[in-house]
């Protein structure tokens, strides 16, 4: 008898995400449950989300309480937090399949590669750094996706109720021997890259990050980055 398929709940936090909500919920597999998380759009993304079949939440702004707060309500073992702007490449599924059928999957956090929808060679390098940072720092960030367990969520102490670097907060205290990549890429829009610019860009989420391991509260930064 063919094994039963494990059923997600993949949470997703939305601010005014409207634009490409519709592209990141069709990417995913119907069985599974869809939570969205809004934190106070103004662009009909709510409305949007119900007519695409999630159930919606809406709290206050921040990502962190945004992703804790579906958490909180998902109904399944397994918890899948996805960006809004990020779309899962055909055969995503049968990577998470594969994940799952480790004997310590429960046990391992597990994200996806990251890919940006740019065509140009500044793309292919942030690609290529971010593989690095992955391999050698163990620090996937938000928009690559992260899969995990229920009990080992709840274990490490889920996400915390950060405006930013809630993606960091929560690898670190998974660790390195709990995260693991899977072949499969997330493909999130490189519209914040082309806005404010490449090197800009990257500089500042580098700094950002610097600054959070130097132990700058998460909420000065996101005040001095005006998020």
């Amino acid at each position: 008898m063919a094994r039963e398929r494990p059923r997600l709940t993949v949470v997703i936090p939305t601010l005014n995400a409207a634009e490409g909500l519709a592209a990141t919920v069709a990417a995913l597999d119907p069985s599974d449950a869809i939570v969205v998380v809004d934190g106070g759009s103004r662009d009909g993304t709510p409305g949007l989300a119900g007519g695409l079949g999630a159930r919606v939440i809406e709290t206050t702004p921040g990502r962190g309480g945004q992703l804790a707060a579906g958490a909180a309500v998902a109904t399944e073992g397994w918890l899948l937090f996805l960006h809004a702007d990020t779309v899962l490449e055909p055969g995503w599924r049968e990577a998470v399949e594969r994940h799952l059928s480790r004997p310590d999957a429960e046990g391992r956090a597990a994200c996806f590669r990251f890919a940006l929808d740019d065509d140009s060679a500044q793309a292919r390098r942030l690609e290529r750094w971010v593989a690095w940072r992955v391999a050698v720092l163990a620090l996937p960030y938000g928009d690559q996706g992260l899969l995990i367990h229920r009990s080992l969520y709840d274990r490490v102490g889920g996400y915390r109720p950060l405006p930013l670097m809630e993606d960091v907060d929560l690898v670190r205290r998974l660790g390195r021997w709990r995260l693991t990549v899977m072949d499969a890429s997330a493909i999130t829009s490189a519209r914040r890259w082309r806005q404010d610019g490449w090197l800009r860009r990257s500089a500042r989420n580098l700094l950002c990050l610097a600054l959070f391991y130097a132990g700058v509260p998460a909420e000065r930064i996101a005040r001095l980055y005006g998020r």
